[in-house]
């Protein structure tokens, strides 16, 4: 039971943390990257979808992310949920191609995004410390039942207590390195 239990536990706070990766990736810096529109989603015949879907997303240069639709009729609905995302850019269409430039990141802007970064990474470590607790929950409605001893008990604890530590330590890393990104110029 007690493996079983780690484990889980392990899976989970692990998910936590991609979670976090994921949601840290959609804070955008002052440098361009493609994965940046992945959430951006596009009425593709009545269908929700996303624009990496619909179009060849590219970089064209360190500030500008090229999305050539696949259709023709596609580019004015891409620029259109580009504009109409929470991203603040502002595409333009050149021939078949949307360009969407990024614009320079302002000292207050920076500032705002860092305090939207850690409160990701709060958000997560909350996660990670819930899932700690419900393990002790349920390792001590384990000795109650007589499963397991009160001494295996205090040692899945202490397992449980390192895997914590470790997960909230990379939580901890993923927003270093974000906050160290936002502050270059």
């Amino acid at each position: 039971m007690i493996p079983e239990l780690k484990k889980n536990t392990e899976q989970k706070m692990q998910k936590s943390v991609e979670a976090l990766k994921t949601n840290l990736g959609k804070v955008r810096t002052g440098r361009a990257h493609a994965g940046l529109l992945d959430h951006v989603m596009v009425d593709y015949y009545g269908n929700p979808t996303p624009v990496n879907q619909v179009a060849n997303v590219s970089l064209i240069d360190a500030r500008t992310i090229g999305v050539q639709p696949w259709e023709k009729p596609m580019i004015a609905k891409i620029e259109k949920a580009i504009r109409d995302s929470d991203l603040g850019l502002n595409p333009s269409t050149m021939g078949d191609v949307v360009r969407v430039p990024m614009p320079m990141l302002t000292e207050e802007r920076r500032k705002d995004l860092i305090k939207v970064v850690r409160g990701e990474a709060e958000e997560a470590r909350i996660a990670i410390r819930n899932l700690r607790r419900d393990a002790n929950n349920s390792l001590k409605e384990a000795v109650k039942a007589k499963e397991v001893s009160e001494d295996d008990e205090r040692r899945a604890q202490d397992d449980v207590q390192k895997l914590t530590d470790r997960y909230i330590a990379e939580a901890d890393k993923l927003l270093a390195q974000k906050e160290q990104e936002l502050m270059q110029i």
